[in-house]
């Protein structure tokens, strides 16, 4: 199938902007640290959230805790066209807005079994996109519609080996859901710019382990590290496009995919210091294993029967790091305020960037604040501001045709949050 070979080309680069954290991986699992720019994560335990980044923290709660929280994720990721090679006018790609605005919502429970052990349950998500172009794009081949959402439910539980020292493990069932549609685009054969040149969609489940640990230096100050395994993902649906079977299309025929995608291994130290009465200092340091990520390989299913590779495409990422730092400050009895900085790194290089992964360096700027309601109920509130800087790239398309683009990405995130003990 001559326009197959996009299955992945544009599609199984499941990186974009849209997830504003390194490639298509998520930061946010609540909202009480989203004002710190998750700082301190693996060492601070503010509410049941800690099942997502360090479960040996459920043994700091001498109370069942439940959370629930939805964080609003505002982007504003634009392209400008800079040069075509096909006399199109390099305006025509022009894109104010490519990455749909989107909520990602979570929930914990967390509850001490007893004095030594504590249990915990989670459903969230690490990692997630979406950008979308208009059926009409000119470089179709490339745009479209890319959209990828996970779900995280985990299962934890701690154990206080002494006053200082926990430990706990999670299972992680992972269900992954993929969409991918890229259209024809400008062409001289005389096909609808609008038609599917690449449909594809499938889903698929994978399970996974996480362990952390949570050492208590002294009373003010603590240490916590949680490490998440990779995940092997098979995504498995329907492939077919609108294209006629004499020029190698399906003409609208559903094949049967699948394509590989491993979900990278997440590593994270933090450090948490009670510097006064007051004021709280918390950091982080967060890897995440993308060099897992070495190249993605379609297959589809021929009528006959025979399956062949319809595109193997190397990517060869980086691993990343993410660094951030934080503080809280009691300022009554009522109100905890928070802020933090944070620097996160891409690890997509140079020669792999796209309209489909318009990944880049960004800077995090956060604020936000916990209000205690009652003896069992408070609330959080956060506001990331996410700049990333601008890149200046080429890609080309299986007609030969080569596309300059310049990109910016931003974002703004707002998270809420309500916890209740009892």
């Amino acid at each position: 199938m001559k326009f197959s070979k996009t299955l992945i080309a544009a599609s199984l680069a499941f990186v974009s902007a849209d997830s504003f954290a390194a490639a298509f991986q998520l930061a946010e699992q609540n909202a009480s640290g989203l004002g710190r720019a998750y700082a301190g994560e693996a060492s601070i335990a503010d509410d049941a959230s800690v099942v997502a980044r360090n479960p040996a923290l459920m043994t700091l709660f001498k109370d069942k805790q439940l959370s629930v929280a939805a964080i609003g994720v505002i982007p504003d990721v634009s392209l400008e066209g800079t040069q075509t090679n096909n006399g199109i006018d390099p305006s025509a790609l022009d894109d104010d807005s490519i990455a749909p605005s989107a909520v990602v919502p979570a929930a914990y429970f967390t509850m001490p079994y007893n004095d030594k052990v504590s249990l915990g349950f989670g459903a969230f998500s690490n990692f997630g996109l979406s950008t979308e172009f208009n059926d009409e794009y000119v470089a179709g081949q490339i745009a479209g519609e890319t959209e990828i959402f996970t779900v995280n439910l985990n299962a934890s539980v701690a154990y206080k080996v002494t006053e200082q020292f926990s430990f706990g493990i999670g299972l992680n069932y992972i269900y992954a859901d993929a969409t991918v549609i890229r259209k024809v685009g400008a062409n001289t054969s005389g096909f609808d710019f609008g038609a599917d040149a690449v449909n594809l969609q499938g889903d698929d489940t994978g399970l996974g382990l996480n362990v952390g640990l949570m050492y208590q230096l002294d009373e003010n100050s603590r240490f916590g590290f949680n490490y998440r395994s990779e995940t092997d993902i098979t995504f498995e649906g329907d492939f077919s496009n609108d294209l006629p079977v004499a020029v190698g299309g399906t003409g609208g025929a559903q094949l049967p995919g699948s394509v590989e995608l491993t979900l990278p291994a997440i590593a994270e130290f933090s450090g948490s210091h009670q510097l006064d009465e007051k004021l709280g200092l918390h950091y982080s340091v967060l890897w995440t294993g993308w060099s897992s990520f070495e190249s993605l390989e379609a297959q589809v299913t021929a009528p006959t029967g025979d399956k062949f590779v319809a595109f193997e495409k190397q990517e060869q990422f980086d691993d990343a790091f993410r660094y951030s730092i934080g503080i809280d400050y009691q300022y009554n009895e009522d109100l905890l305020l928070r802020a933090g900085v944070a620097f996160d790194e891409s690890p997509v290089s140079q020669t792999h960037l796209s309209i489909s992964i318009p990944d880049t360096d960004r800077f995090w700027f956060s604020f936000g604040g916990n209000y205690t309601i009652d003896t069992q109920s408070n609330v959080d509130l956060g506001v990331s501001i996410i700049r990333g800087k601008t890149q200046t790239f080429t890609e080309a398309d299986e007609s030969g045709s080569e596309w300059g683009f310049e990109s910016k990405g931003h974002a703004v995130l707002v998270g809420a949050q309500y916890n209740y003990k009892f």
